[in-house]
């Protein structure tokens, strides 16, 4: 199997607009688990954007489970 040599690449942050390096080492792990893109945002907002998306599902839940009445035995 060949080893791929890869080099740091930096981009724009497709976000805040800042540069960020996705470095060789992002580059190999990317390769491995198939990811064909490269990142489009800086750590930072990709953290933030994680961050936003769990709390969306944090309180998705916690409104799913007021619409619920569970009745026990008792009842």
């Amino acid at each position: 199997m060949e080893t791929k040599e890869f080099e740091d690449i930096t981009f724009n942050c497709k976000d805040c607009g800042k540069e960020f390096i996705w470095t060789a080492g992002e580059q190999s792990f990317y390769e491995e688990k198939g990811f064909t893109n490269p990142p489009a945002r800086c750590k930072e907002c990709r953290d933030k954007r994680k961050s936003e998306r769990n709390a969306y599902r944090n309180d998705f839940g916690k409104r799913d489970s007021d619409r619920f009445t569970y009745r026990t035995d008792d009842e």
